[in-house]
């Protein structure tokens, strides 16, 4: 019999372990975001659509990083997914600049920073089909790219002979 107190002892003690560890894990993640300890905090939801058709992106990554007042993001960022109607959320997010990223298999990456200001604020992102690249190797009906100049042309400095 004292060998089965002892176990439950020994389990107790481990799940409660195991409890705080996640709850200090929890924590630290919030604290991350955080600022300062007070401020206010705000409540961000996401829509990811498809700016073809206005349809739903499901399991797009919607990333946050926390932007300083130099306009430099910092470290800690959160990650998060969109469900099937391309809807995200998350909430305790402090006022100020944070720069969001979407990415998903198929789309453009998105990117812009927001100013938080208010205690819940809906962002709709419409995600971008790739567009073609461009390719020496293929034929552009003789247009050259816009960083070269036709041949034909004398530099602006050249004076005519």
């Amino acid at each position: 019999m004292a060998m089965k107190d002892e176990m439950r002892e020994r389990t107790g003690f481990c799940l409660t372990l195991v409890v705080a560890v996640f709850v200090m894990l929890v924590a630290g993640a919030g604290a991350a975001w955080a600022q300062d300890d007070e401020g206010p905090t705000a409540l961000l939801k996401f829509v990811v659509v498809r700016e073809a058709n206005g349809k739903p992106v499901s399991n797009a990554q919607v990333v946050l990083h926390p932007v300083n007042r130099k306009g430099k993001a910092t470290k800690g960022e959160m990650d998060l997914k969109t469900d099937a109607e391309g809807r995200t959320r998350v909430d305790g997010v402090p006022y100020g600049s944070v720069e969001v990223q979407v990415l998903a298999p198929g789309f453009q990456t998105f990117g812009e920073d927001y100013e938080v200001k208010q205690a819940e604020m809906e962002i709709t992102v419409k995600l971008k089909r790739p567009g073609g690249q461009y390719s020496i190797y293929e034929k552009h009906d003789d247009k050259k790219p816009p960083d070269q100049k036709p041949s034909d042309q004398k530099p602006p400095d050249q004076k005519p002979q």
